[in-house]
């Protein structure tokens, strides 16, 4: 054993229980030392500095066990003690306690077990206690050192925190800066998307904020909300790969040739951006937006709560716009009937309650009767608060915002930079009290 051993002194008079103790604890980390009386005990701990936990028996001639223990406390007063008595002497008990400073008594016969678990349970404790005074030791003689350096380096660590605040803001604007990127990124290729159809037109977008708006309600986490988001957006993106002549048409009048052709879309969408490491979680919701929860839809004719929660919810919302956009009249109205309808077949039961108010807000101004009317401005006449009465086309064709949005500075912002790079045919149409 290494000079770090905890040592375990055994007092009793008895030398068949010693024996005893020995062959019971001799596969234990720590090395026993036993003394056949209180007397020879204390001569032990004169010499051995090492050790930790002190054992000892009441009934023995000379010193009683409760003496011992009163005088080893004084020897070794960071030992723990322990008393072994076979009489039920309250008295000795109580004075081993108060006097010799033990920590519990074990009575005779004792159970192996219950012994052996006593007295790791004891070494651990006294190790645990010299390790937190070594540590102690460490931090003080530490501490006074680094009052020695700070006293020296104060000017130099409030110069370094400096330059360090100025760093971490400049990576925070750069982080910003790169979300936005990602953002606006994703953004642009869900206008790209929408530029195949004119059936197209600001569906992808129209389903993300429903999307957005159910998964806030349902208050999901704000990385779950934004994968929603993300996949909403681009849950479209396979279809890139489809004939011009297929996308035009409905589903029911395609015949089994190009419903299969069709189909791929899904697969397509989550392949397509599956090399972007940060578009994988939606891109699984991508795959499985055409699940339906009967278990009938595709790709993988998943059913309840199988399908990721994420793909029912972009579900429901690419319904609800495909839906609305085909209503003349209360076309919010019919469309949550039509969507209630599909409920446990199509759609998830549970998500139908947090519908409404998304619905509402994306629709309710373009769909609602009221005193408002189309004006056409130019770019520069543009104000916050002001809502676009139609979509917003580049010269060139390309979706810029949809029917309804709200105009916000960051908005106008961005419609006069995007005026300077590829002109506006005509005025914006914005809705105003009539």
């Amino acid at each position: 054993m290494s000079d770090s051993t905890i040592h375990v002194l055994f007092v009793d008079d008895e030398k068949s229980i010693l024996n005893a103790l020995q062959r019971l604890l001799m596969e234990e980390d720590y090395e026993v030392i036993t003394a056949n009386s209180g007397e020879e005990g204390l001569e032990i701990l004169r010499e051995e500095e090492r050790i930790g936990l002190i054992v000892s028996d009441q009934r023995m001639p000379g010193l009683s066990g409760a003496q011992f223990l009163e005088q080893a406390k004084e020897m070794a007063p960071e030992a723990l003690r322990i008393m072994l008595t076979g009489y039920a002497d309250i008295n000795a008990t109580i004075d081993a306690i108060n006097k010799g400073g033990a920590c519990r008594y074990i009575s005779k016969p004792w159970d192996d077990q219950e012994l052996v678990q006593t007295i790791r349970d004891a070494v651990k404790q006294y190790a645990l206690v010299q390790e937190n005074k070594r540590l102690t030791a460490i931090v003080n003689q530490q501490n006074e050192e680094l009052k020695e350096w700070n006293a020296k380096l104060k000017s130099r660590v409030l110069q370094q925190t400096a330059k360090i605040r100025e760093k971490n803001e400049d990576l925070g604007t750069k982080n910003e800066r790169l979300k936005r990127n990602y953002r606006d990124t994703i953004g642009a290729f869900s206008g790209l998307i929408e530029m195949r159809a004119e059936e197209m037109r600001n569906h992808s977008r129209n389903v993300a904020h429903l999307a957005r708006g159910i998964a806030g309600e349902m208050g999901l986490p704000a990385e779950e909300k934004e994968n929603i988001y993300v996949a909403s957006l681009l849950h479209d993106i396979g279809k890139i790969g489809i004939p011009d002549e297929l996308l035009g048409k409905s589903r029911s009048q395609m015949n089994e040739a190009e419903m299969g052709e069709y189909r791929l879309h899904a697969v397509r969408g989550q392949t397509a951006i599956d090399a972007i490491e940060d578009l994988r979680p939606a891109g699984v919701l991508i795959r499985h937006h055409h699940e339906r929860y009967d278990g009938a839809g595709f790709p993988d004719q998943l059913r309840g709560e199988e399908i990721p929660l994420g793909a029912r919810v972009v579900a429901l919302a690419d319904f609800v716009d495909r839906q609305v956009k085909l209503e003349k009249d209360s076309a919010v109205g019919s469309t949550l009937i039509k969507a209630k309808g599909h409920l446990g077949s199509r759609f998830d039961p549970e998500l139908f309650p947090y519908l409404g108010k998304p619905i509402r807000e994306l629709f309710g101004t373009s769909h609602a009767e009221g005193n408002q009317v189309e004006k056409m401005l130019a770019p520069s006449d543009l104000r916050a608060g002001m809502t676009l009465g139609r979509d917003l086309y580049s010269g060139t064709g390309l979706l810029l915002l949809g029917k309804g949005a709200f105009l916000d500075r960051k908005a106008i912002e961005s419609i006069r930079r995007y005026h300077q790079l590829d002109p506006f045919k005509g005025g914006i149409a914005v809705l105003v009290k009539g």
